[in-house]
């Protein structure tokens, strides 16, 4: 038994359990991939997304205030009906605003149809995202910055624009709130900083394409890489942690065995 004992022990510290060995070379290129995706997954979002926290209501219930969000860097021309975008136009707001598109080019957007929705170059639009509460201030009172869900209007958006609202339309500063502007309140593509794809914070969930904007000429977006992004970083940390731990696992391992009664086989 001794000698078997010693030549387990003699085994462990030359090597022959795959400490030292072809165990230890497997468990340092688990942790130098295990590196590369985690680093290389949040550099990759790094470059692609820009975070925003969105400080009022009028995105409700999709984005609610005080969430942060994701928005994944695009060129305006990528823009499809349905996208809440983050954009900036100097004629509504110093800052970055979030609101949802309605109407691209040679749209005609109008409210309201007979069922009391949205129409868009004639249809009625299913929006099962919206929030149809109307605001209440604490003296019972509808709050003066909101709009009515069914204030009639009627837009056609110029080529290049985007005409956007807020999925709370009771109480959202949008389009409806510049029609008497120059464009009808549409904005230009150009003024897009992002799209957003994801809530991050507090709570994280991606961000749907509408499907009554999917049979529309152009259709939906495509979602951006974030879901293979996040899988990289989780791989990523997986190695890491289990290369890292590959070492002290074998050397625990090993004094057990030294440490073994006589008799055990």
């Amino acid at each position: 038994m001794g000698g078997t004992q010693t030549s387990s022990t003699q085994g462990i510290r030359s090597g022959k359990d795959g400490r030292g060995g072809v165990g230890n070379v497997l468990s340092g290129i688990a942790v130098a991939v295990g590196f590369v995706l985690f680093l290389g997954g949040f550099v990759w979002a790094a470059l692609l997304y820009q975070p925003y926290t969105v400080p009022t209501d009028s995105m409700m219930p999709t984005v609610k205030p005080g969430d942060r969000v994701l928005a994944q860097r695009i060129d305006g021309g990528e823009v499809r009906r349905g996208d809440v975008v983050v954009f900036t136009d100097a004629m509504w707001s110093d800052s970055p605003m979030v609101k949802r598109v309605v109407g691209i080019g040679g749209d005609t957007v109008k409210c309201c149809g007979e069922g009391g929705r949205l129409t868009l170059n004639g249809k009625e639009l299913d929006e099962p995202y919206l929030d149809r509460s109307r605001p209440v201030m604490l003296d019972g009172t509808a709050p003066g910055a909101g709009f009515p869900a069914g204030t009639p209007f009627e837009v056609t958006v110029p080529e290049g624009n985007l005409f956007l609202l807020g999925d709370k339309r009771s109480n959202s500063l949008d389009s409806r709130a510049h029609l008497q502007e120059a464009g009808q309140g549409t904005v230009a593509r150009s003024t897009v900083r992002g799209r957003v794809d994801a809530l991050a914070w507090p709570s994280v969930s991606m961000v749907g394409r509408p499907a009554a904007y999917a049979d529309l000429p152009g259709g939906t977006s495509k979602p951006g890489p974030l879901r293979l992004q996040v899988a990289a970083i989780a791989a990523g940390a997986a190695l890491v942690v289990l290369g890292a731990a590959y070492g002290p696992l074998v050397r625990v391992l090993g004094r057990g065995r030294r440490q073994e009664p006589a008799g055990v086989r």
